[in-house]
């Protein structure tokens, strides 16, 4: 199974796309603006997408891409997500004022996108691949998803602050790498905690519980742009602020767009 990262930056600027994954040809996980880094054809190939949540910055580029190949699909786009989330994108983007409404549009009986409600801890099987639903805590309803192809996972926490289901799930399962959000440096931890989003003293909160025997990669993602330095340099040195004798025993890296990797 490969992972191409699309986007993975909190916010736009030259170089920073969000967030998307794209997982073999088939599957995108979430539809930030790196999707428009895809071309025509990659777009063609996409046939499931699965949402994290609505927020703009994880869907902002879905409506586009679906006008941009829908003349060539002959089978809807599938569409999984919450049912919180699939209301907010049926209210507020494919509701015939921001973008058409694509699950009736060219027909009901055969429309350009379809829409599939999933619950957390729900798994759905795509192409010889399982994606599973893992719970998040965020402002809007949320998951994070692990995805496998028969072997270990790769797992995308989605946007989420302190989560104690997530790592008690995460414990139960075989990890190949972690992919998890730090939006907000520490000078901005009190704005991270009131918008559900985790800074380099939360996340290593997070990390202590982990159990020591279980090793991976971890990538940070969802970084803002001005603080990605910053917040870098506060997780290099974030074992400091953990009381004494407690540390985080990880490899943790950077996560940047058009990275690959085979899981």
């Amino acid at each position: 199974m490969k992972v191409r990262v699309l986007g993975c930056s909190g916010a736009i600027a030259k170089d920073c796309k969000t967030t998307s994954f794209l997982v073999d040809a088939d599957v995108l996980i979430d539809a930030g603006t790196g999707v428009g880094d895809l071309t025509l054809t990659e777009m063609c190939a996409i046939n499931h997408v699965f949402l994290t949540h609505s927020h703009l910055d994880h869907v902002a580029a879905l409506p586009l891409m679906v006008d941009a190949v829908a003349s060539q699909r002959t089978a809807p786009l599938k569409i999984y997500a919450l049912a919180g989330t699939i209301a907010a994108l049926k209210a507020h983007i494919f509701n015939n004022v921001i973008w058409p409404d694509f699950s009736v549009i060219p027909t009901v009986a055969a429309p350009f996108i379809s829409f599939h409600e999933i619950t957390v801890g729900e798994t759905t099987l795509i192409t010889g691949k399982t994606v599973e639903a893992l719970p998040a805590v965020h402002t809007v309803p949320a998951v994070g998803y692990a995805v496998s192809a028969g072997g270990p996972c790769w797992v995308f926490t989605g946007d989420t602050e302190r989560n104690p289901a997530f790592w008690q799930r995460l414990e139960q399962l075989d990890v190949a790498m972690l992919v998890i959000e730090t939006a907000f440096s520490n000078r901005e931890k009190d704005l991270a905690r009131r918008s559900l989003h985790l800074s380099p003293v939360a996340l290593a909160e997070e990390l202590e519980g982990i159990n020591p025997h279980k090793q991976f990669p971890i990538f940070i993602t969802h970084t803002k742009p001005f603080e990605t330095e910053l917040i870098m340099d506060e997780i290099a040195e974030f074992d400091g602020a953990l009381p004494a004798g407690r540390h985080v025993p990880h490899d943790i890296r950077w996560l940047k767009a058009g990275q690959a990797f085979e899981v």
